[in-house]
């Protein structure tokens, strides 16, 4: 293996992990412990202190300092080909070391262990983290744009790119406190709420999947930055929401 190709490779593992910000990861957690049964919530603060999911929601992102924690760098995204289907999708999902370990094997990884031992703390932080890392269409991207990483778009007078759009750009055209966030998309979708509980994974992957078709299918050079806005805030709200219930579903059926 050559001196290129790591560099080269650790540039893939660091630069496509960035996920959502802290604000995207709390307004996840946030919504997901409102829907959380009793004995969800209390065995969880048990484990991380009350609302402990919330404030240790982006636990996953502060220790890539740490050399430690190195080998969890990769475990932030998926990177996924053009043009994959449903029965693509499922076959990665129940295979999921099949492209090596990324995102897909870390959740899977991170919820055996739970049900192994219910108070495995950095178990539930990571898995807290990387359900929200699952809803950021960029963390699903390509690999030869470092999950949009390469796709260059300028953001109100700003050269960025549309992973950092997706991590927390949109968010902040809000202009709302993570719990007020969680208040909004709880009151624009908590209709719908009985829907979205019966998703499972490949459920999620797979509509998540189809919004980062859409996200690519934008040209970057159309600088109308509202337009853009107009296009996919709603949008954002919703995977916002779906993530939320998810990890609820989740953390439901570990500590039921």
């Amino acid at each position: 293996m050559t001196k290129r190709y790591l560099s080269l490779l650790l540039i893939l593992v660091t630069i496509s992990s960035y996920p959502y910000d802290n604000v995207g990861h709390r307004i996840i957690s946030e919504v997901a412990y409102r829907n959380m049964t009793k004995k969800a919530c209390k065995q969880t603060d048990k484990i991380l202190g009350v609302k402990g999911i919330v404030y240790e929601s982006s636990w996953a992102d502060e220790i890539r300092s740490d050399e430690n924690y190195k080998y969890s760098y990769q475990w932030h995204y998926q990177n996924l080909k053009d043009g994959m289907n449903q029965t693509d999708l499922k076959a990665l999902i129940e295979n999921p070391t099949k492209e090596g370990e990324h995102l897909f094997y870390a959740i899977d990884l991170m919820i055996k262990r739970l049900k192994k031992d219910k108070a495995d703390a950095e178990a539930l932080k990571f898995l807290v983290h990387f359900i929200g890392d699952l809803h950021q269409p960029m963390h699903l991207g390509r690999v030869e744009d470092l999950g949009g990483n390469r796709v260059k778009i300028n953001w109100f007078g700003r050269n960025t790119n549309i992973h950092s759009v997706w991590d927390g750009q949109i968010t902040d055209s809000r202009k709302l406190s993570y719990s007020e966030y969680a208040d909004f998309v709880e009151d624009k979708f908590s209709s719908n709420k009985k829907k979205y509980t019966t998703y499972n994974m490949l459920a999620s992957v797979e509509e998540t999947y189809m919004l980062r078709n859409e996200v690519y299918a934008w040209d970057a050079g159309n600088t109308n930055n509202y337009h853009y806005l107009y296009k996919f805030t709603d949008d954002l709200d919703l995977l916002f929401y779906r993530a939320g219930i998810y990890l609820s579903v989740v953390l439901n059926d570990i500590y039921r």
